[in-house]
């Protein structure tokens, strides 16, 4: 099927859908289905991950899935058939762990491939701006995107950047300042190193101007103009048109504000939510452990809130850094090692995450905690068993995000706890990155898939977007391959089957957010979540994964997205 028959397609269930048809009984009180997509070839990832081909679609859920002659008999006069063509349909695909879909305020970086491109851009932005402006990126990129596969440090930003402050956002874990940004904010060779912070130079021991973690408290960027309430819902509903274009259908937040809670909130009840969202909520950084929980219920906000389109799922605490700042066992390697004494950075005081994770317990939460190192899974885990003596939490479906670096020692006791791993395909952008801060054969093993699946661990995936790109179609093609940007296939080892990778991104999420009985699968009576591709995903040449487009998305029936012709 060509792309202008597909668009014809697309047009004509989006026009059928908006008209609201009921159709006709069929048996019984039964309503006729308001659609059947039929011709198709329909991964279900049901439990013996079958595949049909027809599907029907009543009320937002799958009423029937099945042969072509099967399903079609359920029509009714008003339903509308619509000829697939052969193409491949799967579930709608799901991120585990997605903050936003990139861009943003700032000087976008996202599109830089060298240090040349970086510093133009930051460049052109200091050439309008005015005095004492300070200019600051977005978060969206990385440097192993870059050919020299490296940070663009103090000296490089002051070659474009001699008088303006500039603030070179990366991840959710570094800022790098020029020389003016340095002097802006009073950061100097003898400023004190904040706990779980560090301050980075170079080898003549100057500043170049690398913040990590904790340290970045001690700057304060300029805070954005205030939009509207409107102005945000557009920006919020742009963003996920961008997330429905790649194919995802849910997304889990993590460690959201209640504000941002209450926007999402707000979009449901005007019906401008087209997003399935789980959120996981952050507590304020100097909350008091036994308050947390009073001060959520006081916001109006309790665990487990919500219905199929938006949901409390959890908390979110943290306990170690990033690519940077993972705390592991063992030291850095080469020059990040500083000698074997730097083995990455501890965020929380340990007494203080103990208390936070009991305290959250008693109070029917759900906990899931960042933690990239081998070390911080084990600071994690103790803290989980501590809590699991006073009330146990096998059964609850807490979980560890991220989980780099997990060792094989370290299952018998996630499993034992009934933890399911929040995985996300970090390795795709920043492996080269990974080399240098651990080594190869740490890089090789980061996020260990191979290792969760034999071990019996529940296994969900996602990006961690903006840190890494967001379509779910990379993340599947990572984890099959263990293929990377830049960097070549880094741990053959740990590669996964498709099948394995598809549940991971369909139940495997469903599962993690305790809604595998409403959605992950095609499925009779689950919600109709849909992905209609242009290759077939399960036979195509690997390499065709990551580059195939998303047709068609449907959210509960409705297109939210429709790919026009090219």
């Amino acid at each position: 099927m060509n792309n202008a028959r597909l668009v014809i397609l697309v047009g004509a269930v989006a026009a059928y859908l908006s008209q609201g048809a009921t159709g006709a009984v069929v048996s019984g009180q039964e309503p006729a289905p308001e659609l059947i997509l039929h011709n198709g070839k329909i991964v279900t990832v049901d439990a013996a991950f079958s595949y049909a081909q027809a599907v029907a679609i009543r009320a937002g859920r799958f009423v029937a899935v099945g042969t072509n002659d099967r399903v079609r008999k359920v029509a009714g006069p008003a339903t509308r058939v619509i000829d697939l063509g052969g193409r491949t349909v799967v579930p709608g695909l799901a991120d585990n762990h997605l903050h936003g879909a990139g861009g943003g305020p700032g000087v976008d970086l996202s599109r830089t491939r060298t240090m040349a491109d970086v510093l133009a851009a930051i460049g052109e932005r200091v050439k309008g701006a005015a005095p004492g402006d300070i200019i600051v990126t977005n978060s969206d990129w990385h440097e192993a995107q870059l050919r020299e596969q490296r940070l663009p440090l103090r000296r490089d930003l002051d070659t474009v950047a001699p008088v303006h402050p500039v603030v070179v956002v990366r991840g959710g874990h570094e800022y790098i300042l020029n020389s003016a940004a340095l002097r802006r904010w009073n950061v100097s060779e003898t400023t004190k190193v904040p706990g779980g912070g560090r301050i980075s130079r170079y080898a003549d021991g100057t500043l170049n101007g690398e913040l990590v973690d904790a340290a970045k408290s001690l700057v304060t960027l300029p805070v954005a103009g205030e939009r509207s309430l409107d102005e945000r819902i557009r920006e919020r509903a742009a963003d996920y048109q961008k997330l429905h274009a790649a194919g995802l259908t849910s997304v889990r937040h993590p460690g959201i504000s209640p504000e941002e809670y209450r926007l999402l909130a707000e979009m449901k009840r005007r019906g401008l939510l087209t997003m399935r969202v789980s959120a996981l909520l952050r507590p304020e950084r100097d909350a008091e452990p036994v308050r947390v929980g009073e001060a959520l219920a006081g916001a109006g906000m309790k665990p487990g809130d919500g219905d199929e389109w938006l949901r409390i799922a959890g908390i979110k605490l943290g306990v170690d850094g990033g690519f940077e700042g993972g705390l592991m066992r063992d030291s850095y390697a080469g020059e990040f090692g500083e000698g074997g004494t730097f083995r990455g950075l501890q965020t929380t005081p340990t007494a203080r995450y103990v208390a936070m994770v009991k305290a959250l317990n008693r109070g029917g939460w759900r906990v899931f905690t960042h933690a990239v190192g081998d070390a911080a899974i084990d600071l994690v885990l103790d803290a989980y068993e501590t809590a699991d003596a006073e009330k146990p939490i096998a059964g609850q479906r807490w979980g560890i995000e991220h989980a780099f670096i997990a060792r094989d020692d370290q299952f018998p006791r996630m499993k034992k706890l009934a933890l399911g791993i929040s995985a996300q395909n970090h390795l795709y952008l920043a492996g080269p990155s990974l080399v240098k801060y651990w080594g190869a054969e740490r890089a090789a093993r980061t996020t260990p898939m191979r290792a969760f699946l034999d071990a019996g661990l529940p296994l969900s995936s996602g990006t961690d977007s903006p840190v890494v790109p967001y379509p779910p179609l990379w993340v599947i093609y990572h984890f099959v391959t263990r293929d990377t940007i830049s960097g070549g296939v880094l741990g053959a080892g740990q590669r996964i089957t498709r099948q394995e990778a598809l549940r991971a991104s369909t139940v495997g999420n469903a599962w993690l957010t305790f809604e595998e009985r409403d959605k992950g699968s095609i499925e009779p009576g689950k919600l109709a979540d849909l992905v209609v591709l242009s290759d077939d995903i399960m036979t195509c040449p690997e390499k065709r994964i990551e580059q195939m487009q998303v047709q068609l998305t449907i959210v509960g029936g409705r297109v939210v997205f429709e790919r026009p012709a090219s």
